[in-house]
């Protein structure tokens, strides 16, 4: 599955979303962002990467949680 420039094989990564042509997951650039590093700082930490591949990974992961139904029940207080 390609979307843009995020492509999900099953030989890489066990089919995690990367960056086309790169083994960098979605999910790492989301956890180096929650780790306080900015899309610029990325780049220039990762040069097979620019910005905005960084900026259409997020807009990918966004668009997963978007389109998935999360079910959770609330416990009894």
């Amino acid at each position: 599955m390609k979307i843009g420039n995020i492509i999900r094989d099953k030989e890489i990564l066990g089919g995690k979303p990367i960056i086309r042509q790169t083994r960098i997951s979605v999910d790492f650039l989301l956890e180096l962002l929650a780790s306080g590093m900015s899309v610029k700082e990325i780049a220039d930490e990762y040069p097979q990467l620019n910005e905005n591949l960084i900026r259409e990974a997020i807009s990918f992961a966004a668009k997963e949680i978007e389109r998935t139904e999360v079910a959770f029940t609330v416990a009894p207080a």
